[in-house]
């Protein structure tokens, strides 16, 4: 296994879960028990990446797309993650784990913004992991909220048009407290980022594993993070001086 010091381990993993419906398909089951097998892979996967030393780990759990979903699915994936709130935030805070919930808040009931709240202010001090969870969440919503902060600012004088540029825009991006994406990983075969971190995903190396999420297990994440580790960064550099750079 990497050490956790080592560079070649990603500071900040993204996982897009995917797969959940065609798993529980394939096992004679309804859907919605598809979700709930995922729960064990997240779980799985949070514990090794803190043993691999990944600072800052982002979950895609609910896009602004899910709504489209039957509304029995969206009502039970609403139930499973107030669940979530109520039993998970208790672990994680005991293991010193930092809990973020992005996206847009206001589409979600009363409780679960509530849950929300208190799961942040419960594990706001943690110095572990920092665990991100993505929900209602949009890729292009992000940025365009981010641009609509820095034009409110423009208005109000307390900036100029001629002030926005990647760094300003990159301070109001909903993850701005976490370094950017280095590894990406989509799981059940589909090969693209389905409007999931667009802008932090400028430069993040793609792994495209072939299980299914509630397949993805502990050593599925280690062969990704295998992989990242195997490639070379270049962030628009030659191979020679990338070489020379680390000679």
């Amino acid at each position: 296994m990497t050490s956790p010091q080592s560079s070649q381990v990603p500071r900040h993993v993204a996982i897009i879960m995917d797969g959940n419906n065609r798993w529980a398909r394939a096992h004679g089951m309804s859907g919605i028990r598809g979700h709930h097998a995922g729960v064990e892979s997240v779980r799985a996967v949070i514990r090794r990446a803190v043993e691999r030393g990944v600072e800052t780990l982002t979950l895609f759990a609910f896009s602004s797309e899910n709504w489209k979903r039957p509304a029995g699915e969206v009502r039970a994936l609403m139930e499973l993650f107030l669940m979530a709130l109520k039993r998970e935030v208790r672990k994680l805070h005991e293991h010193d784990i930092r809990l973020t919930i992005v996206g847009e808040r206001d589409a979600f009931s009363k409780s679960i913004q509530q849950h929300i709240q208190r799961a942040e202010a419960l594990t706001q001090d943690n110095r572990g992991l920092h665990l991100i969870v993505a929900a209602n969440y949009g890729g292009q919503w992000d940025i365009a909220m981010a641009a609509r902060r820095l034009a409110a600012r423009v208005e109000s004088g307390e900036m100029h048009a001629a002030d926005i540029d990647e760094a300003a825009l990159d301070r109001e991006i909903i993850t701005n407290s976490a370094p950017p994406v280095d590894l990406c990983i989509r799981t059940s075969g589909e090969q693209r980022i389905s409007n999931f971190l667009l802008w932090q995903l400028a430069y993040s190396e793609l792994f495209f594993s072939p299980r299914l999420w509630p397949d993805f297990d502990a050593d599925a994440f280690d062969e990704a993070i295998d992989a990242f580790a195997g490639r070379q960064r270049r962030f628009g550099k030659t191979q020679e001086q990338i070489e020379a750079q680390g000679a």
